[in-house]
């Protein structure tokens, strides 16, 4: 049974019965797919904030596997790509892959090949969508904090104590302590080292 939050799994193919045969290996394991005959087809699906991948044969009418890739690039549109292909060439491949391609199979391929790819591209995505999800929250736990919290949150974690911190911000201890721990409270970290390690990881958006 499928529902709204299910997986899917995308397959842009232009033939019909190759379509048609991946979505039964799918439908074996109770994977939905969403069938498509062209890339421009594909490009106009929105997709779902569900975990997905895509099975993108290379060659297509019109636009080519390997621009459908770019284009997804391009857009900040983050799926694991399975290119199909009957026409395997290194070249090709190694093009595919250096740009993100999660996996390259040529026709015809096992049907566990099929599906071992599918899964693992779909527990890849999800895992992505996990610390996607992490991190946009703790970002914005930092843009709650205040000003001074922001500088106290720098204090704690460059290991000073709460007597040092308040003689940096030339204020008393006691407010000092209430503003540490209004910090680890908005922050919801358990320790200093906790907080310092959030803090690596928004180093990139805390300086902006």
């Amino acid at each position: 049974m499928t529902t709204s939050s299910s997986p899917i799994v995308f397959i842009v193919d232009d033939e019909e019965d190759m379509r048609l045969a991946m979505q039964r290996i799918l439908k074996t394991v109770n994977l939905r797919a969403e069938l498509f005959a062209s890339a421009q087809d594909f490009l106009q699906r929105h997709i779902p904030d569900v975990p997905s991948c895509l099975v993108l044969d290379v060659r297509l009418p019109g636009i080519g596997g390997l621009e459908v890739q770019q284009k997804l690039i391009e857009a900040g549109i983050n799926i694991p790509i399975i290119f199909i292909t009957a026409h395997g060439d290194i070249p090709m491949t190694v093009k595919a892959m250096k740009s993100g391609a999660f996996e390259f199979l040529t026709k015809p391929f096992r049907h566990q090949e099929f599906l071992d790819a599918i899964q693992q591209a779909l527990q890849r995505d999800q895992l992505s969508r996990r610390q996607r999800n992490a991190m946009a929250e703790l970002q914005e736990r930092y843009k709650g904090l205040t000003a001074r919290e922001r500088k106290v949150m720098d204090l704690v974690v460059s290991g000073l104590q709460t007597k040092q911190i308040a003689s940096v911000l030339g204020t008393s201890e006691i407010t000092a302590a209430v503003h540490r721990g209004r910090v680890m409270h908005k922050m919801q970290a358990g320790s200093p080292a906790e907080l310092g390690s959030m803090a690596e990881r928004l180093k990139p958006s805390a300086n902006r």
